[in-house]
């Protein structure tokens, strides 16, 4: 053996044998990576982050309901750890970079359609960021053997290089065609989607010129069959593909989490149509409403209380526990336990959750029923367009061409919705919305905004409606709060002294702990760049509802 062992090694030299070696041999290199596969994980990523930015916004503008007793504690900085995660780790930067790679490598533009989608979703991912958290890392972003601990850039430059993005995009996109998530492949969907973005960058930091410029471009999203949105499945294992509100509330052990009283009783006592869309209601009658005065303290204890005296005062204290009809939902800020109430409370309604549609037939949900969760997550919809040309209007003092965004954002907004009803095919339809419906509710609201006195009153019903509009949705009626204050017609938190209102979120938890050059702030008072209205704070001030 050692003989053998000898004349082998005469046979290896030191040539031969490669010690210096540059690319691990246990890894993948870029080359080898499928860019389809690729930009399947840049949708999957940016799809999970809007329904994180959409989810943590509503409960703060109270769409949804807030479920903590205050800010602080309601907002922490594990609510957008995997946003960040995906943005620069897991999902979008690096994936990207490696499909650009990819692209120049090819010298043929044959993957332009992977890299320029997968920029506009990532340049909307990066100012939705900014707009969330404030000044974030991009320039030495992704860079680890250059910057092991990146520093952050400003918001506005960060914002400033998105739109540079969507530009490279956009260049890449023109006449291409490929396979997406989203538009199914349709590139001149995608650039009409770029310049929505450019309008919502343009809304926010109120640049009204090139607002203005952008629309007489007339390339942005206009009609309903152009929204930029995901739609759900029904499957239900390997993999789930139902809507997360679905999955949540149709259980065999009932729905899952509590609606907002303030946009069920405002959306009742406005006699919206979609309501019935929206909400699947599994009782004709909650504890303390008018059809049982004496309440129920072991489903709904509330409903033997009185409403806080600040609540009471501010003119809420007829939905602090319930809301008319069977309408069963919870009161921003109320921390409670959750009663046997599973079975009682309102559940999500066939839109955007692909649930049941609510014909008053007042039954239990559960697996399978109605849509079979082949919703919606909405990023861009053509009446948010609208509301966005409402507020610039207003801002113009141009109270009349805001009455015709107005009624065409409603309109837009109650045709899709109502269009969600044929998913749920046991619905018995003399209860959905007609056309009569339709037309009388919408031109109750326009006429309610044209005989407003005043601005105030106009900009609160704007806002409102872009409210119910956004239901699904909220991240840009959480920017639109901020940016404008209104409407000042919102509910206070169930606690007197919740803090003040959150201007921005704080970092993820994981870049502080990782990230020497990034601290925590000290709590959620810090605006963002645009941010330049007064200062919240825990006594009052901006916004004046909370």
């Amino acid at each position: 053996m050692a003989v053998a062992v000898a004349s082998s090694a005469m046979f290896y030299s030191c040539e031969t044998i490669e010690l210096e070696q540059t690319e691990n041999p246990n890894g993948l290199n870029p080359s080898q990576a499928d860019p389809n596969l690729l930009a399947n994980t840049i949708q999957i990523g940016y799809l999970a982050n809007m329904s994180s930015y959409n989810g943590n916004a509503a409960g703060l503008v109270r769409i949804n309901a807030f479920n903590s007793r205050d800010y602080f504690a309601g907002v922490t900085g594990n609510a957008l750890n995997a946003n960040w995660n995906r943005i620069y780790s897991t999902a979008m930067i690096p994936n990207i970079n490696t499909i650009s790679e990819l692209n120049a490598a090819a010298g043929d533009g044959s993957l332009n359609f992977q890299e320029g989608t997968s920029k506009v979703m990532l340049a909307h991912s990066l100012m939705l960021l900014v707009d969330f958290i404030g000044d974030v890392p991009l320039s030495e972003a992704v860079q680890p053997d250059e910057f092991p601990a990146p520093n952050v850039d400003s918001g506005q430059s960060v914002y400033t290089a998105a739109l540079a993005m969507l530009d490279e995009a956009e260049g890449l996109l023109a006449g291409t065609t490929g396979a997406d998530l989203f538009y199914g492949g349709d590139s001149a969907l995608w650039i009409r989607a770029i310049n929505t973005i450019r309008l919502k960058a343009a809304v926010t930091v109120q640049d009204y010129t090139t607002f203005d410029q952008i629309i007489a471009g007339g390339n942005f999203i206009e009609s309903n069959d152009q929204d930029f949105q995901f739609t759900f499945g029904t499957n239900e294992v390997n993999p789930d593909e139902r809507h997360p509100d679905f999955i949540a509330d149709y259980t065999p052990s009932g729905a899952g989490f509590y609606k907002s009283n303030w946009t069920m009783d405002y959306m009742l006592n406005s006699n919206d149509p979609r309501i019935r869309y929206y909400y699947f209601r599994q009782t004709d009658c909650t504890p303390g409403a008018s059809c049982n005065p004496a309440g129920n303290g072991e489903t709904l204890q509330c409903s033997l209380q009185q409403p806080p005296a600040h609540v009471a005062a501010a003119g809420f204290g007829d939905i602090f526990c319930f809301v008319e009809n069977g309408y069963w939902g919870r009161y921003p800020g109320d921390d409670g336990g959750a009663p046997p109430d599973n079975f009682f409370r309102t559940a999500a309604g066939v839109y955007p959750a692909g649930g049941l549609f609510d014909d008053d037939r007042f039954s239990n949900v559960g697996l399978g029923l109605g849509g079979g969760g082949a919703g919606i997550e909405p990023f861009l919809l053509a009446s948010q367009v609208d509301f966005m040309r409402a507020e610039v209007a207003m801002a113009q003092n141009n109270p009349g061409a805001a009455s015709m965004h107005i009624e065409n954002g409603i309109t837009k907004s109650v045709n899709k919705v109502v269009s969600f009803g044929a998913l749920d095919a046991s619905r018995d339809a003399s209860f959905e919305a007609t056309a009569g419906d339709i037309t009388a509710f919408v031109d109750a609201q326009v006429m309610a905004f044209d005989n407003a006195t005043n601005d105030t009153d106009r900009m609160n019903l704007l806002a409102e409606q872009f409210w119910i509009s956004q239901f699904g949705a909220g991240a840009e009626a959480y920017n639109f709060y901020r940016r404008t204050g209104f409407p000042t017609t919102l509910p206070p938190n169930l606690e007197p002294n919740p803090g003040g209102f959150v201007r921005s979120f704080p970092y993820a938890t994981s870049e502080v702990v990782a990230n020497p050059n990034i601290s925590q702030k000290a709590d959620q008072s810090v605006q963002v760049f645009w941010d330049t209205n007064p200062p919240s704070s825990p006594s009052g001030g901006f916004p004046a509802a909370n």
